[in-house]
């Protein structure tokens, strides 16, 4: 006999705990979690009925599912996938169309060869999102800090210039094994790698107008061709920095640019150094600076390389990068030659993994750190934030 009071209704069927309905957003990017659905939505209007526009947000990535069964033996799928505001109105310069545009002009003419200013871009990470901004802001406080730097050009009348990329000019995304990068970045690698070398484009033509130029590139831990994070490219020369640098060298060989010196890294060698002005007087090594655990290793570390007569041992200034941070020091040298430090300030959009680890302070006021050489005369420390 069937008695109705005994009927249990069906339990409810909940969606597994990590896949419940719901939105956040950050202002910048977000993830959004439907509820169970027998087929695939439209997650372009799944955003729009909840108030985000496809013409100013896009999806990123491939969305992920779970599923299960109803107790009517139907299939629900929940989906989650993340969306971030679009890049609209973006058009991004390409290197081959600034060459095109570019028209070579003899620079003034040299008094002499006894003075050189050093410019060291350090860290741009150009694709990064953090506490700064994005690629935009990016773009804005570089070309900022190019007029700073014409400005000391124009006045300073040098007879040679030296720009030294000091590594990280992408940001990458291969440096996290969780590929969270692909979160926070703003522009796809080849996007960062487009606008990195347009960038340096600018700067090279914007410094032959002067003097004529040496050019180096060192290799370093963002622009390191990577897998999964691993290193898997020769040390020195699977560098995207390194590879910027010779698409330039052809262009600016084509256009006619007065770049005297190109500098890269010797094969299995990630750093160089080079007799500025042919005379021993000063001798400047380049290095981007994750091959040091800490700053305040860097004194041994150049020890050692003086020991093992590395690139670096002859070496009377060495610059670096990788620390976000500007800092100079003196270092006693051999037979009385007195060794300086120059740790290049960075130009990111903050590095907010840096200041989370070593406290507020750690990531200094962005700039490019620049100086003088003068032939004969010992450099003592003295350098331009511009």
């Amino acid at each position: 006999m069937l008695v109705l009071d005994d009927l249990q209704p069906a339990k409810k069927v909940q969606a597994p705990s990590h896949f419940r309905p719901g939105l956040e957003f950050d202002g910048n990017e977000g993830t959004a979690t439907t509820e169970g659905l027998p087929e695939a939505p439209n997650f372009d209007e799944f955003l729009e009925e909840r108030g985000y526009s496809p013409d100013e947000y896009e999806i990123v990535g491939t969305p992920r599912t779970s599923q299960w069964q109803r107790w009517d033996g139907e299939w629900l799928t929940a989906y989650r996938f993340h969306f971030r505001k679009k890049l609209a109105g973006i058009h991004l310069p390409t290197l081959y169309a600034e060459a095109k545009r570019t028209k070579a002009k003899p620079p003034k003419r040299k008094t002499s060869d006894s003075r050189t200013f050093v410019i060291c871009p350090a860290d741009f990470q150009i694709g990064k999102g953090g506490s700064r901004g994005g690629h935009q802001e990016s773009i804005q406080r570089i070309h900022e800090s190019y007029d700073r730097i014409e400005q000391r050009l124009k006045t300073g009348n040098f007879d040679h210039i030296i720009i030294l990329d000091m590594g990280d000019i992408i940001e990458g995304v291969n440096n996290k094994a969780d590929m969270d990068q692909l979160q926070s970045n703003t522009l796809s690698p080849m996007q960062q790698t487009d606008m990195a070398a347009a960038l340096i484009w600018d700067l090279i033509k914007l410094c032959a107008k002067y003097a004529p130029l040496t050019y180096g590139s060192v290799a370093s831990n963002h622009c390191q061709f990577r897998v999964n994070k691993a290193a898997v490219g020769r040390p020195g020369t699977d560098d995207w920095g390194v590879v910027i640098l010779q698409q330039i060298r052809r262009l600016a060989t084509e256009v006619g640019l007065p770049v005297e010196r190109w500098l890269v890294p010797q094969p299995h060698e990630e750093g160089f150094a080079f007799d500025v002005f042919d005379d021993g007087s000063h001798i400047l090594g380049a290095i981007h600076g994750h091959q040091v655990a800490r700053p305040d290793g860097f004194q041994g570390f150049w020890s050692k390389a003086v020991f093992n007569d590395s690139y670096l041992a002859a070496a009377t200034l060495m610059v670096s990068g990788h620390f976000h941070h500007h800092r100079v020091e003196q270092f006693s040298g051999t037979e009385g030659r007195e060794r300086w430090w120059v740790q290049a300030s960075t130009m990111d959009n903050g590095s907010d993994w840096y200041t989370r680890t070593q406290g507020a302070g750690g990531d200094s006021t962005p700039a490019v750190t620049c100086f003088e050489l003068e032939k004969g005369v010992p450099f003592r420390g003295k350098v331009e934030l511009l």
